[in-house]
Order: structure tokens, then sequence, then C-alpha cells
């Protein structure tokens, strides 16, 4: 989408760039950019917009583009908000998601920039503002609602206001309360604390006394009879009244689909929603209660998509939504998951990896002005244990584990499951990774006892243990760590297969020792290397790895044109394992003998194209909600350390990896029911459009976090061990 910078506001120039925050505060009709230091504050006198920019490994830039307005905000401060940033939006090249931010109701993700929480201030933005002196302090009272973000509203300063389930701020010219309902979780009373926090030092300069109520506790507390004093009196409190939000969701059971047309709505009859229904050309609204969605097409104009705006307002108005509605504004090929969910037919995502295409276009460059050089380091794999520890490997066999031998337990079979110990050293302790591997072709009676061993070793360890299960060929970078040199064989050695095996009538040519074996090489760095069995026919080959052929004592190695240095390297390597004695016919590709080829069954096409390696986004923080059986936790966006809350069982995806992390307070009574989380998860499809059920889960639990996992964070160790305390206070005393 190209745009005039005649279009662009001044304000918008060079923006987008780099990682971080950008905030705008429109005064009178004009964008006035707002310093680092005044972040998160907001004047319910103007609207307000917000660019986050994250810059993905892949190279590329991902913008969240928000515009916050107060809640009664008048509609020509409304409109110019939404218009600035369909401007931003385009000055950015039509990329970004956008969200429509209203005080009080505003998104998780907005919240996640300014933790701990945001307190719209009174009145207008102003360069000069001064704080107003001789005038009493005026009483305020706020609701927290969340446990990870926290939604503070200011609420009316009555006692019919306070309740069972929420946790309440009463902030005073001299003391300020917290009040917890004795309903309220753990979470929620933490995160309140940190706004008790936050408004001590933003509006008492940290110079104020706090004091901590607990619902129903009177009894010798002066504490709580100067917190009643201030409502006239202790009286019961009534029930809760019920969630008209939730009520508003529940009156919109399905999904409404509207073409908008120059200022007008007009329904889409259709039995399903599938994605050729999206045409480039128009913009579309999806209604789904709570959320609303508007998709505009790619080649729409600025002007019609800041008609379409206005339309989606009207709407809302119409059918007297409340704020709490949500509204998102995705452009063409910017399309977030959640939305892609409700259309059957969304291809997944083929996007090439640029930051590869790149590196191969810049090689290219050297290599045309006659420089010395073959080629680009590539990127090293960063080594996140100890790789001096000890191995050993068990196959599954009968509903026991068989210890293997130094010399076999680098030797899997795709029929069969193993369990893998690899222990090390690390910060001062000792450590153990636990693995059950599922072969391919494995039976599923194996798979259950390899997880039921596990568990049994992993209690039986001392030191601080972590399992995970991994299926072949959708091994973590770490399994093969472990073990540095891997063969993956087909057939099986355990008693299940062979019997599984022997009630077919094809009989398993693959473990016969005389027929010929071609195996893929793989591996990254110098660090490991795999040599992968898969079929002994020409269409296994692919042009950009390397392969080895036995045909008994004789070896050939096989280079595809597109294979790089380090392939060649770890070629090498894996034949000094598997034949140190025996020599080897070096072929490269296009320089086949007939004879390869006939040992392969004859020569036929097999794929030619470079293959570059995923790139994912992640990592992503969610927490697990099931409903009705299904998952419906949500993401923690811009998580850090402390959103690891001891009373919580939590999901980092990293794309190739999911890990269930669980606290000491969670409600989770075993590694099974952990691992079953992660199944339900990897099932709701969160993220990654068809990604695979055998993508490797890890289990960890608080306190014996891992280095691998801990990477994801700005980890402290003496941080965890005093939010385990803390938390565990909170559970029962409040006074501290």
């Amino acid at each position: 989408m190209s745009m005039s910078t005649k279009v662009v506001d001044e304000a918008f120039r060079g923006v987008g760039d780099k990682s971080g925050l950008e905030v705008w505060c429109i005064v009178n009709l004009h964008l006035v950019p707002i310093p680092k230091s005044s972040h998160g504050k907001f004047f319910s006198g103007n609207t307000y917009i917000i660019l986050n920019t994250v810059v993905l490994k892949n190279g590329l830039h991902h913008h969240d583009l928000h515009y916050w307005m107060e809640k009664d905000a008048k509609e020509v401060a409304c409109t110019m908000a939404s218009d600035k940033a369909i401007e931003l939006d385009a000055a950015l090249g039509s990329r970004a998601v956008q969200y429509r931010e209203v005080q009080g109701s505003e998104t998780d993700k907005f919240l996640s920039y300014f933790k701990p929480c945001i307190i719209p201030i009174d009145g207008h933005f102003s360069s000069h503002l001064q704080a107003m002196g001789g005038q009493p302090y005026q009483i305020t009272l706020f609701s927290c609602k969340g446990d990870h973000f926290v939604h503070v509203r200011e609420v009316p300063f009555s006692r019919s206001t306070l309740n069972h389930n929420n946790v309440f701020v009463l902030d005073t010219n001299s003391k300020i309360f917290l009040f917890s309902g004795c309903n309220s979780s753990t979470q929620e009373r933490a995160r309140a604390l940190e706004v008790v926090q936050y408004i001590k030092e933003n509006q008492h300069g940290g110079r104020c006394e706090v004091a901590t109520i607990d619902d129903g506790k009177l009894v010798g507390d002066s504490d709580a009879g100067e917190f009643w004093n201030l409502f006239g009196g202790y009286a019961p409190i009534s029930r809760d009244p019920p969630s008209t939000t939730q009520a508003e969701a529940n009156n919109i059971s399905s999904r409404k689909l509207f073409w908008i047309n120059k200022g007008k709505l007009f329904p889409v009859e259709t039995p399903s929603l599938d994605k050729a229904i999206l045409s480039s050309d128009n913009c579309y609204m999806l209604d789904c209660g709570a959320e609303i969605f508007v998709w505009m097409g790619k080649t729409t104009l600025i002007s019609e998509r800041k008609t379409n705006v206005s339309a989606i307002e009207d709407y809302m108005h119409s059918q007297g939504r409340t704020t709490s509605t949500h509204t998102t504004f995705l452009t063409e090929g910017s399309e977030i998951a959640k939305f892609k969910s409700y259309f059957n037919g969304w291809p997944q995502n083929l996007s090439p990896n640029l930051y590869v295409q790149g590196r191969g276009k810049v090689a290219a460059i050297f290599k045309h002005q006659d420089y010395d050089i073959k080629e680009l380091p590539e990127d090293k794999t960063e080594l996140l244990i100890d790789c001096n520890g000890t191995l050993k490997v068990w196959l599954v066999d009968s509903g026991s584990g068989l210890l293997l031998s130094t010399i076999e337990q680098n030797k899997l079979y795709s029929g069969d499951c193993y369990i893998v110990q690899y222990s090390y050293r690390g910060s001062k302790r000792d450590h153990h990774l636990f693995y059950a591997w599922f072969g391919k072709r494995s039976i599923l009676e194996d798979r259950k006892d390899a997880v039921s061993i596990m568990t049994s070793m992993v209690d039986s360890v001392k030191g601080y243990p972590v399992m995970a299960q991994v299926f072949e060929g959708r091994e973590p970078d770490l399994f093969f760590t472990v073990f540095k040199s891997l063969i993956i064989f087909k057939g099986g050695m355990g008693t299940a297969y062979k019997k599984s095996m022997s009630h077919k009538r094809v009989k398993d040519e693959d473990c016969k020792k005389d027929k010929a074996a071609l195996f893929r090489v793989q591996g990254s760095g110098n660090h490991t290397v795999q040599a992968i069995q898969v079929d002994s026919v020409s269409t296994s080959l692919n042009s950009s790895q390397c392969y080895i052929l036995q045909d008994g004592d004789l070896f050939f190695t096989w280079t595809g044109n597109l294979s790089s240095r380090s392939d060649h390297d770890l070629l090498d390597m894996m034949l000094d394992w598997l034949s140190p004695l025996k020599q080897s016919i070096s072929i490269r590709e296009g320089s086949e003998s007939d004879h390869f080829w006939n040992i392969l069954g004859g020569k036929s096409e097999y794929p030619r194209e470079k293959h570059n390696r995923g790139c994912t986004e992640g990592p992503h923080l969610f927490t697990c909600v099931f409903k009705e059986g299904s998952y419906k936790g949500k993401e923690i966006f811009n998580f850090t350390q402390d959103d690891l809350t001891t009373e919580d069982a939590l999901i980092l995806d990293c794309g190739n990896e999911v890990y269930v992390w669980v606290g000491l307070h969670a409600n989770i009574t075993s590694n099974e029911q952990a691992f079953d989380l992660g199944k339900k998860f990897l099932e709701a499809d969160i993220l990654l459009e068809g990604r695979s059920m055998n993508t490797a889960t890890y289990v960890i639990t608080e306190g014996n976090e891992p280095s691998f996992f801990t990477c994801f964070f700005s980890w402290d160790t003496a941080k965890a061990y005093v939010c385990i305390c803390m938390e565990t206070r909170l559970r029962g005393n409040w006074h501290f």
C-alpha cells in the first residue's frame, strides 16, 4: 500500500524503525510526542496514539498500533484518533494491527506496556501542568481486576461499591487502604499491592502510610476501623451483581459478517465463514460479541478506510454496545491468529525467511566483486546447558526400561520408544533432563509406558528434574545436543514392535542387514550431528542436504548443490563415526553413476529448492483456562518473571517447543495432567496454523527452572526464591 508523503503527519516521520514504544497525544487537533519518562500518564480529556514495535528474529518489524480515548470522548476526538491511526498504519506499509482502546476497558496487550497499571488523570494534557495547591485531597476509590494485567477503574466512593470478589484501593490524603474481597485471588491481591505502590510514589511522593484490610476482619484492627469510618461505619457487603459484560457476550452467540461499503453495513449471508469470501477490494466487519474485527483489503483507499471506521462506531452505538467491546483493525496480510481461526480454508503462512534470503544475496554480492569468500558464517547455536554431563538411555520394552550400553545408546529405532536421562551441573546444583522419545512407528502402549516409567524416574532422582515428551522428526535442538552424535534407524528392537510386524503380511525389510540404507545427515555446527535413515529411493534426496548411502560394505556420500560447507563438515564427522575403517565414494549432485541410481531403484525427481528452517515469532506466554473441555486461556503480553505466579499453570510457546510451567500451588496433581495441558494447548492451535500435535512438550515445576527456560526471561534467581516465600505468605497473612 503506497501513500503520498504529503499525507503523513510530520510527527510520524521515521517512526517504527526500532523496537520500543512511541506515544503521541492529540492536543488542539495536533500530535504532540510524549517523552519516554511520561509514558503511561494519560489525561482523560485527551486522546492518544500508541505504537509498539518489535523486531523479529527474521529481521522483520511487527507493529501494534493503539488509539486510546476517554470513555465519554467527543466524536471529533474519536474520529481524529482513528484517522491518525490509519495514516500511521499506511506510513508503516499497512502491516500494523490496530486496536481501539477505551478508558476503563483497555485490552491486556495495551496494559502490558504500562506496568503495573494506568490511572488516567482528570483534565487535559499541558506541558506546563502544575499541581494545584491549597485544595483538599480528593478521596478516590479504585477497583482492581486482573491476575496479570490490572484493570484499574475509578468507582463511586460508596460502601455499596465494595464486593467480595474484587480488590479495592482507597486513596486518601494520609493513607492508602487496600481492601481485599474474601473471594479475590492471591494474584489479584499481589497485583493490587503494586498499584498501591504506584499511587504512593506518583501521588504522594513516596510519603504515605499503607494499610491492608481483610474482608470480614474487624476485631482489634485499628486500620479496619479507620477504613470503615470513612464509609460512615461498618455494614455487611451485599452480594455482587451479575456481570453485564458477560450477559452482553452471552446474548450474541453467533458470529456475524458484514460487508462495509461507503459507510454502510450489509450482512453477508453465508452458511460458513470461508477465507475466499474476503475480497482485497472491500472492507468487512466480523462481530463476535465481546470483540469486533474490521478487515481491510489491501487495495482499499485510505479515505475509504476512514469512512468505514466511522461506520463501525455508528454500528456499535445503534446496537447499544458497551465500551468493553474490543475492536481490532486488520489489513490484509497482517491478520492475527485469533481472527483467522474463525475462517475455514485459511492457508498456512508460507512467507519466505527474508533473513536467510538476505544472507544469500550478500554472499552473492561478495562473490560478484571477486572477494575471496565462499560463504558467510552461519548463525551459531547457543549452548544453554553444560555439554559435559552424563547420558543414559533406556529402551521401553514390555512395560519396563532396559538400560542400553554406552555403545548402543546413540542408536534409536523408529519402531520403539526410549527414555533419555541427561544429568549435568549448573548454577551450583545438579540438574536432570528427562526425555520420553516416541518413534514414528511406535505403538501407543509403549508410549504410555514410556511416560509412566519416566515419571517414576523423575520422582526418584535428587536434584532439579525437568521432563519432556518428544516425537521423532520434531525433536528440539536440545535433544540432539545431549547426544552429540545420533543415528535413527528404521525398524525396531522392542518386543511390541516385532510382534506388530509379525502380524503383517509384508515383512519389515528395513531390519535386513544386507539391504541398502540411505541416511540424511543433519546437525547444528560442531556440537551435534545426526544420521536419519530414510526410504532408500531417489525421491528421498534433497538438493539442500547431504546423505550417506550404504550398500553392504560400500559407502557413498552425496552432497546436494545447495548444501553448505558446514553440512559437508557434518557429513565427514558422521562418516568417520559410521564407518571409520571403510573407504567411501564421494558424489556431488549431478555426477552420479548408474550404479548409484540402481541402488536407489532408479533415478527420479526429488526436491531441488533451498530448504530453509522456519523462523518463529515466539516466545509467547499463556494462562491455562479450560471451558467445556477446550482451551480458552489468554496470552500474557510483554511477560516477565513476575508473571510466573505460584498458583498458576502457564504455557510458554516457543514455536518448535512448548513449556508447561507448573506453580507450587497450582491445581495440577500429576505430570500426566501437565502433559495433557500441553496437548490441549496444541489442539487449540493458538498461534501457528496447522502446527503438528507432535511438538515437543516440556513440564517444568516452580523452583526447578533450567537455563534453557529462564533464558526467555530477565531471570533473577534470588527474586524467584523471594517470590515463592512472599506468595506463600500472601496465602495466609496479609499483614507483613
